[in-house]
């Protein structure tokens, strides 16, 4: 296996803070280019289309936030699952794994987009859509969802690609879709006519030709693991060693889906219209500021896994704390500069001076314990990244269910809209206490192997 031991003797000899930017700094760009071209096509159709197809585009959101969750559902459980298996130097493992995430993801995206496309139009409504909005969400959605079988696999094997040891790889494939979509939806919009459905081309076919990047490299011969036939077919093992811990980011999706239209409707009932964009405006600076924690979760995920699989546990320790180190700074920063400089982060969404107003306020509040979040990130990321699918799960949905719902349900009824603010720092507060209690007992089973590890080297030969 002399084609491997390069990328293996990184993961196990190579300094942690020169091998976690080697990997995170790909994944950072690849993140927060994904989160900017979102933002770059609401630009475009708001320049052609105007504001109702803006709000059209926006009522997908969610939707497509459902169907993605079954990328996340494959993709990270397979991710870390090939991190493991290398660390084993299973690479037999790995390749089964590989292959089961195939045929897994292509029967998933059949099954469940299937689904959307016969209900299309009550769940649409369902999420908010109007008579008016509703064209141009399901003009959009239609051609979304039949090729989002193409983004669910490039996103894939793209997370896989990180995993076995190609960061830079896989921060080119995400370049590559986001440079394409920049320049195929004004080419369709201003020069084809083709209105929100150029966008939605414009979508589809850049993660197509990203999907063929990614699946060329897997069929190389000098991959360190290979796509091959034999191994796509469903192995039941497999899949739910898969499946274990891709519900953990699965699980954290679907129900941010769901906080959010709590919040919408609270938002609503004490705030009104200005509220909900608000919320919106605020939860844009967060995804980009979180995004680059994001970015180093993807980063250290494959030196975690592959370490611990390995049995070099001190190799564990070490990533994870500079993790928790790198993405406080990030997130801490991002507190520094909601606190001091909130209208002029909103003045980048609006000019509209109400609008301005509530949107700093509550930007200021919903940044509090942002220093925390990134630590609950990274620890979530942790046990994931290990295999500890239970641990990784109730972290990820602490925020979002067990601590946010009764928030944003009790704090309005004592301080109106900014209680629905306040429910935000709560949340995440009492998420990253959690995360802290489950870290130091995992922490703690650690240094007990490390120790073990220590003496078994001492033993005689």
């Amino acid at each position: 296996m002399i084609l491997h031991t390069d990328k293996e003797l990184a993961f196990r000899t190579k300094k942690i803070s020169k091998l976690i930017w080697d990997y995170a700094l790909p994944g950072i760009v690849g993140t927060v280019v994904t989160a900017l071209y979102n933002v770059v096509d609401r630009i475009f159709i708001g320049q052609v289309e105007g504001a109702i197809a803006i709000s059209g585009l926006a009522i997908t959101f969610p939707v497509m936030a459902l169907v993605s969750s079954l990328g996340m559902l494959v993709g990270s459980g397979a991710a870390a699952r090939i991190s493991i298996s290398l660390g084993k130097r299973d690479h037999h493992t790995a390749e089964q794994i590989l292959g089961n995430s195939l045929l897994l993801t292509v029967i998933l995206n059949a099954v469940f987009i299937t689904i959307f496309y016969i209900l299309l139009e009550p769940i649409l409504m369902a999420f908010g859509a109007s008579s008016l909005t509703y064209p141009y969400a399901s003009s959009y959605l239609e051609i979304v969802l039949l090729g989002n079988v193409f983004v669910s696999l490039c996103y894939n094997f793209n997370a896989m690609m990180r995993a076995s040891g190609y960061p830079t790889k896989a921060m080119v494939t995400m370049l590559i879709g986001a440079v394409l979509n920049v320049i195929l939806s004004p080419l369709f919009l201003f020069v084809f006519k083709l209105g929100i459905r150029g966008v939605a081309w414009a979508t589809v076919i850049s993660m197509f030709i990203g999907m063929l990047f990614v699946m060329h490299h897997f069929t190389r011969r000098n991959s360190v693991i290979r796509l091959r036939w034999r191994n796509i077919r469903l192995n039941r093992s497999i899949i739910l060693s898969i499946l274990s811990i891709g519900l953990s980011p699965f699980s954290m999706q679907v129900a941010a889906s769901g906080v959010a239209l709590l919040m919408n409707t609270s938002l609503l009932r004490h705030g009104g219209d200005l509220a909900v964009g608000a919320y919106g405006i605020i939860n844009s600076i967060l995804m980009l500021i979180l995004m680059v924690v994001l970015g180093l979760n993807q980063g250290t995920q494959p030196i975690i896994g592959y370490n611990y699989g390995a049995g070099n546990y001190r190799r564990v320790r070490e990533t994870l704390f500079y993790a928790l180190r790198m993405a406080t700074l990030f997130t801490t920063v991002g507190f520094l500069l909601g606190q001091f400089f909130p209208q002029l982060l909103a003045s980048a969404f609006t000019t509209d001076k109400e609008l301005l107003e509530i949107s700093s306020t509550g930007l200021r509040i919903a940044m509090l314990a942002l220093p925390l979040v990134g630590f609950q990130i990274v620890s979530s990321n942790f046990f994931q990244s290990i295999g500890f699918a239970a641990k990784s799960i109730i972290q990820s949905l602490s925020r979002q269910l067990i601590f946010m719902v009764p928030g944003i349900i009790l704090l309005p009824r004592i301080w109106g809209l900014k209680g629905l603010w306040i429910a935000i720092p709560v949340s995440d507060t009492l998420a990253a206490l959690l995360s802290l209690y489950l870290l130091v007992i995992q922490l703690r089973h650690l240094r007990q192997l490390e120790r073990g590890e220590e003496r078994n080297e001492q033993l005689p030969a």
